[in-house]
């Protein structure tokens, strides 16, 4: 039997934490860190199949924050270039797997 290339969603393995960031993302306000956040998981979950919950959230903020992907990927490249951001934040580290 051929195997059909049905739309099943995937689980992501970094869902967990991901979810806990969505969380407090969705509670709290664009500071640089917060920004950072919201675009290394918008670029994580760009075109995953699944998670479909923190993609609609992700989607959330930005409209909550007033801002457009291309408006946060521009304020993440200034803040990035000017700042570590998760330097001394421990084990919060760039991670964009």
């Amino acid at each position: 039997m051929a195997q059909t290339s049905e739309n099943k969603d995937q689980q992501h393995p970094q869902w967990s934490n991901d979810r806990q960031i969505m969380n407090t993302l969705l509670a709290g306000a664009p500071t640089d860190y917060n920004l950072a956040e919201l675009a290394r998981l918008r670029i994580r979950y760009q075109s995953f199949p699944g998670a479909r919950d923190i993609q609609a959230d992700l989607d959330k903020v930005l409209k909550q924050w007033e801002l457009t992907e291309a408006e946060l990927f521009e304020k993440t490249r200034q803040i990035h270039s000017q700042a570590q951001v998760y330097k001394g934040r421990g084990s919060q580290r760039e991670d964009w797997s």
